[in-house]
């Protein structure tokens, strides 16, 4: 198992890099033309690396499926989807001609035969390249902003369209819909169509200046997409963006960025930056807009390289910079959130974990209560193997926080792993261990169908023995549902809050250039599922994660939110329960008892019952995909949903943390963690009695 390069965090997921500078196209007026069209096909090259890859996937993916019809089919309509994923550009006869290729793209690849991914590529770009003829027509007149029009923003569960004039009219109310969200800002008309007409100016010039490598690179997606979603390949230059000193992305919001096609999409937040601090970015959003300070403009950077987009977002710590969003569980169409981020200089210090005393009244009695918030589980390799005395890491934080709590009379302890979306597999490990005797902790298993079971080894000490709590969220991932899943089946505290994410399996990162003979050419990498995560129940942290012993009110939707949400995710399975000695600190008597006291307290909470009835509207909010092209209307609705939205946002942001004056006000501001603290203030019981 440490051979491999574990990777538990977010992935990252590209489909190509548009080789121009944005100002280079907002400053070019004249169109490109069809003389500059660069025919593209395969390099030499990709032909033995897709054989390459190929023949990785067959034997080493975790996944033993073979690359057959059914796959076949499925690689097909990934690559039609991440070429068209609005159904805006392709005719229902474009799909009709290309499917003589679904069932026999299992053929092709172990040839060497890109046919499919380059024919299709080069009548998306004409597609695209008619298309935005047709836009730069319709700029030239302002819509009837007073019309009763409704919008489909999800159009996937539209068909096809059938003819050019059917897209036409699609067309119509996807740039109303777009002029919409700029007419809400203030915008008159010709400012509207300025910018809508330098946006698509960029998506053109991406279009005339996407290469062989961006094609290759979107096809190969479409193939290592259909085996788990969080299988991909990189070509050369995404690999080089990949593996990009991230001490540069670190001055400004604390964002990895990466790019797919015209958009820039979050890759990953930084624990402790002004990004992960707002609770309102996150993975998979795209970034639409960017704005300096409280009073500039937006700038749309849809069709920006990435480089190009980075510079805009970064600047000096202190500074304010403004970001238009699209919600990854939203529709490009859909319009865009604006998020406010102070800029600052991102240090360990600020994402290592932190602890505080809260006391609360119940029952008239008080109870000082500890709150340690784990942001990521990082460990400082380079010092650790540098022999640095005082290295960092999660448990050795921890265990130092615990130490200063118990110091002012802690009686009960919430580790909150919130938005904790994974790190390091070890601390996952070792932090279990302070709160259990020696056992194993996780199981994994290898592609090979072997086991390894890992085990917590500190000589049977149980650094912390007082009661303890767990609070996760549906952003909880990977190495989060290591540490919750091993407390749950050790019996030794109760996991409160939402459902976690659901990913429970390794990666690691392949230089296929390593399997080939051309040693002078830059190849690509894959990054592969080799492995997956058990519970030491047998019980799998895959597609279905952790389920809280008490669920709280969650605005997340399964289908839409975490694994599950992933059509090609590994299926949830178990294996042999391995042999481990539970504490029963937590029995099933006090799991019904909390549950019986949760419930009574969603009747008479105030702050429970209004975050239920918040959750209640964002989840009918969220069905409805239909949005109005009438100016009022869609005034009404957005106000309505903005309202909704930030009420909740703001509820279920985590709090900063707290001093020991904190007051019920303050508690108020995070239910969440209000109701975790009265749970554990009834498992505290038997220590204060």
């Amino acid at each position: 198992m440490n051979k491999l390069v574990l990777i538990l965090g977010s992935v990252l997921m590209t489909y190509g890099f548009s080789e121009f500078t944005a100002e280079e196209s907002v400053a070019s007026s004249a169109n490109p033309t069809a003389d500059s069209l660069v025919y593209l096909e395969p390099k030499p090259e990709h032909a033995s690396e897709t054989f390459v890859i190929v023949n990785l996937l067959n034997r080493y993916h975790y996944r033993k499926i073979d690359l057959d019809d059914s796959l076949s089919s499925v690689v097909f309509d990934n690559y039609f989807e991440s070429l068209d994923p609005n159904k805006s550009y392709f005719l229902k006869s474009d799909r009709e001609y290309f499917e003589k290729y679904r069932y026999t793209l299992d053929e092709h690849f172990p040839e060497g035969n890109l046919d499919f991914g380059y024919q299709l590529f080069s009548v998306y770009r004409e597609r695209s390249l008619a298309r935005i003829e047709n836009i730069y027509n319709l700029l030239e007149k302002e819509p009837d902003f007073n019309q009763d029009q409704y919008f489909e923003t999800d159009r996937d569960k539209l068909p096809w369209a059938e003819t050019h004039a059917e897209l036409d009219s699609i067309w119509v109310k996807i740039i109303k819909n777009q002029a919409m969200s700029y007419k809400l800002a203030g915008k008159e008309w010709p400012d509207i169509a300025d910018a809508l007409k330098k946006r698509y100016q960029r998506v053109e010039k991406a279009l005339y200046q996407y290469n062989s490598e961006d094609v290759y690179q979107a096809y190969m997606n479409a193939l290592t997409s259909a085996y788990d979603p969080h299988t991909n390949y990189f070509s050369p230059i995404a690999k080089e963006n990949f593996q990009i000193d991230m001490s540069l992305s670190l001055e400004g919001i604390g964002a990895q960025l990466t790019q797919q096609l015209d958009y820039t999409k979050v890759a990953d937040i930084i624990p402790g930056g002004p990004a992960y601090k707002s609770k309102q970015l996150q993975k998979d959003d795209k970034i639409i807009g960017v704005a300096q300070g409280d009073d500039g403009e937006f700038v749309d950077v849809i069709g920006w390289r990435l480089d190009e987009v980075v510079q805009k977002i970064r600047g000096p710590k202190g500074s304010i910079v403004r970001l238009q969003i699209i919600k990854h569980n939203k529709d490009i169409n859909s319009l865009p959130d604006t998020l406010r981020l102070v800029r600052d200089k991102i240090k360990l210090e600020k994402s290592a974990a932190k602890g505080e005393i809260i006391p609360i009244t119940e029952g008239n009695q008080q109870y000082q209560l500890g709150v340690i918030t784990v942001p990521s589980f990082y460990l400082n390799f380079e010092d650790m193997n540098k022999g640095v005395k005082d290295y960092r890491s999660t448990t050795r934080d921890v265990r130092k926080l615990i130490d200063s709590l118990n110091v002012k009379g802690m009686d009960g302890l919430v580790i909150d792993l919130r938005y904790n979306g994974g790190g390091s597999l070890q601390e996952a490990i070792e932090l279990t261990g302070l709160f259990i005797p020696d056992g194993p902790v996780v199981q994994v298993r290898n592609t090979d169908n072997s086991v390894e079971v890992m085990k917590d080894t500190d000589g049977g000490k149980v650094f912390y023995d007082g009661p303890l709590a767990v609070l996760t969220n549906r952003y909880s991932a990977s190495a989060s549902e290591i540490f919750s899943g091993a407390i749950q089946d050790y019996k030794r505290g109760v996991v409160l809050g939402e459902n976690t994410f659901g990913k429970g399996t390794v990666q690691n990162l392949i230089d296929i250039g390593r399997y080939m003979q051309q040693k002078d050419v830059d190849l690509g990498q894959l990054k592969m599922t080799l492995a997956k995560f058990y519970r030491v129940s047998g019980s799998s942290t895959q597609l279905m994660g952790v389920s809280p012993d008490i669920a709280f009110p969650s605005p997340y939707e399964d289908e839409n939110f975490g694994e599950s949400g992933r059509p090609t995710a590994l299926p949830w399975d178990e294996i042999r329960t391995t042999k481990y000695d539970p504490t029963n600190t937590i029995s099933d008597q006090m799991i019904v008892h909390l549950r019986k006291l949760y419930n009574k307290h969603l009747q008479t909470d105030e702050d429970l019952a209004d975050l239920q009835k918040d959750v209640e509207r964002v989840r009918k909010l969220r069905e409805e995909t239909k949005v109005s092209l009438n100016l009022e209307e869609r005034k009404a609705q957005e106000q309505q949903e903005s309202e909704t939205e930030a009420d909740l946002s703001t509820t279920l942001q985590p709090s900063e943390v707290f001093t020991d004056e904190v007051n019920s006000e303050k508690l108020s501001e995070d239910p969440y963690l209000k109701e975790a603290l009265r749970l554990l203030a009834e498992l505290s019981k038997n220590k204060i009695g």
